[in-house]
């Protein structure tokens, strides 16, 4: 089989570190089958739009290496579809969206909803007080052809919804085995909105199915919508994909990751300096481990070793101290040159040789780049003191200004070449204690 997998985020603002790790085991389960990666951009939910997503999400995935087989790119910055199945954004899309609901409502597997937005309030309010499952009650269910034909006619507002079956509906997950869920819990789901667009759950069945896609790997909070989906892949006739639903990423104290306890945007990680090929390694673990007795993977490691079967069940604690373990070693194996290259723009105004030089010394002590600023100032101004704290013990001020002054010729006797090995310049001084 051609494996095909694809990343469909949404373009409300910048790319979520889950979100990102979604992409990268749907990219590493495609290479290490020689199949393909698609990206398309799910943008159907038009109050959560955020013009420039689009735009800053796929520069982020060409930072990270994710590269993709089909999708939108950027080209002299205009967004340019590559591939033969697009559109690849959902809102180009909508005469395919139509053409499918309109089958599912001529095999009487879909109905016209009309019933407004308060009604659907006091109902869920009324559900709720009597403890009861928010449902849709299938008022318009049983509307005959001659009402729906008049409501259409006079232009009321309606949705178009699915009418569940009844009886279990059973799929396999890749991460999770064998799942069943009673029809009678599955709502009579929305599939096209007021607005003409469709909803998730119609829209992404629809393009997965006409994309080729062979394996649907997304986060654990879509798999209650799976049944939607399975009942959808039936009624349409379309064979059923593989689907693989990834545990959460979760904070230390075990709550969902979220901002309120610090950065989720890969963004903000890059631009303090974490390096994407740290970033790749850190979040290809936070659910997968392809061995228990090594941290540090290349992308090779990573598309060699994937495998569905290997990624766990519980969620993974996001530990920001991990990462900044794992990044710090990621810096200390750049070559000087390219760190240099990486650490420039924390420090615009620091003389190029003079930089590399606090750079051979600072290294092995940065967890991310930008740290570099923290440690300029020692090198690049002369420090404020007390004079009085550089009198050892019982000795006087006489005696301190001639051991510095004593240590201030040696420095000057070694010459420029010393300073090129920190042993060379420890020995010198301890010689001279």
């Amino acid at each position: 089989m051609n494996v095909v997998t694809r990343f469909p985020p949404s373009p409300t603002g910048f790319l979520h570190v889950g979100s990102l790790r979604t992409a990268l085991y749907n990219y590493l389960f495609a290479r290490h089958h020689g199949g393909r990666f698609i990206l398309r951009v799910e943008d159907t939910d038009r109050s959560r739009y955020v013009d420039g997503a689009v735009e800053s999400l796929i520069r982020t995935m060409n930072v990270m290496g994710l590269d993709y087989d089909e999708g939108p790119t950027l080209v002299d910055g205009e967004i340019v579809e590559v591939g033969e199945r697009g559109p690849y954004v959902q809102s180009n899309r909508t005469d395919i969206y139509k053409k499918y609901s309109k089958q599912l409502l001529d095999q009487g597997d879909a109905y016209h909803c009309f019933c407004s937005s308060e009604r659907l309030t006091q109902l869920r309010d009324q559900q709720r007080l009597a403890k009861l499952p928010t449902k849709y009650d299938r008022t318009c269910s049983g509307l005959d052809k001659a009402d729906v034909d008049a409501r259409l006619e006079a232009n009321e507002p309606f949705v178009i919804r699915l009418k569940v079956s009844e009886g279990p509906i059973m799929f396999k997950d890749e991460v999770r085995g064998a799942i069943t869920i009673d029809g009678s819990e599955v709502d009579d789901q929305v599939l096209m909105k007021t607005d003409g667009f469709p909803t998730y759950h119609l829209a992404v069945v629809v393009d997965d199915h006409l994309m080729g896609v062979t394996h649907v790997i997304r986060g654990e909070e879509w798999i209650s919508s799976v049944p939607k989906h399975v009942l959808l892949y039936q009624k349409l006739g379309f064979p059923l994909p593989a689907f693989a639903h990834l545990p959460l990423i979760l904070n230390p104290d075990k709550s969902k990751l979220s901002k309120r306890q610090g950065d989720v945007a890969v963004e903000d990680f890059l631009g303090k300096g974490y390096l994407p090929e740290a970033l790749i390694n850190f979040v290809a673990l936070l659910g997968f481990n392809p061995s228990g007795d090594k941290e540090i993977y290349s992308v090779k490691d990573l598309q060699d070793a994937f495998d569905l079967g290997g990624v766990n069940k519980s969620g993974a604690v996001f530990d920001i101290e991990k990462l900044n373990w794992m990044n710090g070693q990621y810096i200390k194996a750049l070559e000087p040159s390219e760190l240099l290259k990486r650490v420039r723009p924390y420090s615009p105004d620091v003389d190029e040789v003079l930089l590399g030089k606090i750079l051979a010394v600072e290294k092995d002590r940065l967890s991310f780049l930008s740290q570099i600023t923290e440690h300029l100032a020692m090198y690049t101004q002369a420090p404020s003191y007390n004079a009085e704290t550089l009198v050892w013990k019982k000795a006087d001020k006489a005696d301190a200004l001639k051991q510095l002054s004593g240590v201030n010729d040696l420095m000057k006797s070694l010459g420029e070449e010393a300073f090129d090995s920190v042993e060379l310049i420890e020995g010198a001084i301890k010689k001279y204690i």
